[in-house]
């Protein structure tokens, strides 16, 4: 049976969904938007500012769940502008080691809140 997964650690949901659905031993974190956790304000800077931003609650959403970074298998980045891809890539740098998860990265025409980044995430539990 999934169970949702949910921290205050991370934003909370801005619509009707969950942050992120346990089935089995795979967790399955929705996209995560550079929102501050505390004021649901959406966080000021560029591309790094923001992608560390997303990186954290992604983080303390698969904390929630029990696991860590280094069980992410598998990421989906959503770029407002792909020229922002060499910055994303050292901010995600800092928050993987190897093996890096697989990843895609795709430019989108826009994003929540007119955001410049979203990652989403599956994590394998078991």
């Amino acid at each position: 049976m999934p169970q949702a997964i949910s921290t205050p650690a991370a934003p909370a949901a801005i619509g009707p969904y969950s942050q992120a659905i346990r089935a089995g031993e795979f967790l399955f974190v929705s996209g995560q938007i550079p929102l501050d956790p505390a004021t649901g304000a959406v966080v000021e800077g560029d591309v790094r500012a923001q992608a560390r931003r997303v990186l954290e609650n992604l983080r303390a959403i698969v904390a929630a769940a029990g696991g860590s970074l280094g069980l992410v298998v598998k990421t989906t980045v959503y770029l407002a502008d792909m020229n922002d891809f060499p910055a994303l890539n050292e901010e995600y740098g800092k928050f993987f080691s190897s093996p890096a998860p697989a990843r895609v990265t795709v430019q989108v025409s826009r994003l929540p809140k007119d955001v410049r980044v979203e990652i989403d995430a599956v994590v394998y539990l078991g």
